[in-house]
């Protein structure tokens, strides 16, 4: 039950707020989230069992600095090209499906999954398994950079 007279309020302008003279309310630290004393007399604590306790290491580097560019999996690609079928993107060529991943504005394609028709992709960079399921299949990639 809530009431005006809680400790904090009872305690107000006393110097020790009822933990007595000396030191009895030390081990606590006024903060939840720092442990006190670990530079004073808590020191051989931290060098036992916490040496990593103080210090930094290594760095995080900017998300900006970190690019991923849109990449896309060869399992997809039969479905990408019958959503776009006969456009400037996707067409048929010489008996065999194009499909520009450049101008869709992908930049990688990626070996997930499985291809059933040829297929002619062009784009500029890809792994060297969605390389090899195309070709089993009887498709080929264009790479131009």
């Amino acid at each position: 039950m809530p009431h005006k007279l809680r400790k904090t309020r009872k305690k107000r302008g006393s110097r020790t707020c009822g933990y007595g003279r000396v030191g009895q309310h030390r081990k606590t630290s006024s903060k939840g989230m720092r442990k006190p004393g670990r530079h004073k007399h808590g020191w051989t604590y931290v060098i036992k069992y916490e040496p990593e306790y103080f210090g930094k290491r290594g760095f995080t580097s900017p998300k900006s600095l970190k690019r991923r560019g849109a990449v896309i999996n060869l399992g997809e690609l039969e479905e990408l090209a019958e959503k776009l079928a006969n456009t400037e993107v996707v067409y048929e060529k010489e008996g065999k499906t194009f499909i520009d991943l450049e101008k869709l504005g992908y930049t990688k394609l990626l070996g997930t999954g499985r291809v059933n028709k040829p297929v002619i992709v062009k784009i500029s960079s890809y792994s060297e398994t969605a390389a090899e399921k195309l070709q089993k299949v009887g498709g080929q990639i264009l790479r131009e950079t």
